[in-house]
């Protein structure tokens, strides 16, 4: 992953801290120093982020893990400067399960909280539960109170947060999943306008980072089941493009350059005796010509790890496995022979005609109260 370090795997998750992280390390360092100008302060401020952020994993783990049992995996967890996040390859689509997967990590915080409570109470040390000192009080009060403020704050409704999502969850078992998430998004994007404006009076950055984070979050989770919606339904075929050019494994590169510059789709399947054997991406292309020139040849440089979609699979699960791929182009088979290719370009060309065909039936109905 760019920009991140791996630290360590769970259960096949490999866990990431985002460079991003670095910003965190200096504020808290910096905040800690400058009341007294203790190096030590510094030092404990810093050193607290670890119990914090392990504790933050331990969270999104709980989500990780939950969604292991519906089948779901998870990319990876990566930790940011105002939380951590836990790539699933999916929500699942029974509202049930996302509403278990949902609740799994504040209730990783309240189990923690609960435990750090017996142990704080059989230890006798707690003179106040409300007297906190970050740098110098007792680590468990502290932790306890850090677990208890984690799930009261990602419960509430700020969608894509975790209430957000139990939000989602218990709409869509009364709604379609659209509705609901629409719903649950303007929740969130009002709890983002409210976090902004909290944040920036109060002269707290984590917060304004957050309403960022929840409103661009909401927007884009509407927006992608809102594509769901639409491609759930639409066979790869109606989408691949079936005007396309080839090329020979022995091809030289300047032949695909021309096809570049002739024609309209930027990815090129290779294809050897009838059988698709890779894809030159423009990428590949551009890097094949930078390194060893136009004569080179397509075998050089080509793509030999491709997806192959069938030409009857959905289309939103193939944008799915896409995505899981890192890929944007994709090879349509129909009975054992090319067929056409699949490309992130021409979902999105596909997309914006449907959009433009669903504006004129509304219109139309607005006029035409009966059609």
């Amino acid at each position: 992953m760019r920009w991140a370090w791996k630290i360590g795997v769970v259960r096949g998750i490999s866990i990431y801290v985002h460079v991003t992280f670095l910003l965190l390390v200096a504020w808290v360092a910096v905040g800690a120093y400058a009341p007294r100008g203790s190096l030590s302060d510094a030092i404990s401020s810093v050193l607290f982020l670890i119990p914090l952020f392990a504790i933050i994993v331990l969270h999104e783990l709980g989500h990780a893990l939950t969604a292991q049992r519906f089948g779901i995996q998870t990319r990876n967890i990566t930790l940011y400067p105002i939380g951590g996040v836990a790539r699933l390859e999916r929500m699942p689509d029974d509202p049930r399960q996302e509403l278990l997967v949902a609740l799994a990590g504040p209730a990783v915080n309240v189990v923690l909280a609960l435990l750090l409570y017996a142990i704080l109470l059989v230890g006798g040390h707690v003179e106040s539960w409300t007297d906190l000192h970050w740098v110098s009080g007792n680590l468990l009060l502290n932790l306890f109170w850090i677990n208890v403020v984690l799930a009261g704050f990602n419960l509430l409704p700020a969608f894509p947060m975790d209430g957000g999502r139990v939000l989602r969850a218990l709409l869509a078992s009364r709604m379609d999943a659209v509705r609901a998430t629409q719903i649950a998004a303007a929740v969130g994007q009002g709890m983002a306008l409210f976090f902004g404006i909290y944040g920036f009076f109060g002269h707290n950055p984590f917060l304004l980072f957050i309403a960022l984070f929840v409103w661009m979050g909401a927007a884009q989770e509407a927006s992608l089941v809102q594509v769901r919606s639409v491609l759930g339904a639409i066979p790869v075929s109606h989408l691949m493009m079936t005007e396309f050019h080839t090329l020979g494994p022995d091809d030289p590169l300047r032949i695909a350059v021309h096809h570049l510059l002739a024609g309209y789709h930027l990815d090129f399947p290779v294809v050897s005796d009838r059988t698709v054997v890779g894809i030159l991406t423009r990428n590949n292309l551009v890097e094949g010509l930078s390194r060893f020139g136009e004569e080179s040849p397509v075998e050089g440089v080509m793509n030999r790890d491709f997806l192959t979609v069938d030409a009857s699979e959905m289309a939103d699960v193939a944008i799915a496995r896409l995505q899981q791929l890192g890929q944007r182009s994709a090879v349509v088979m129909h009975n054992g022979e090319l067929a056409g290719l699949l490309s992130l370009e021409n979902i999105g060309e596909f997309l914006l005609i449907h959009g433009a065909l669903d504006q004129r039936k509304r219109r139309a109905r607005t006029v035409f109260p009966g059609l």
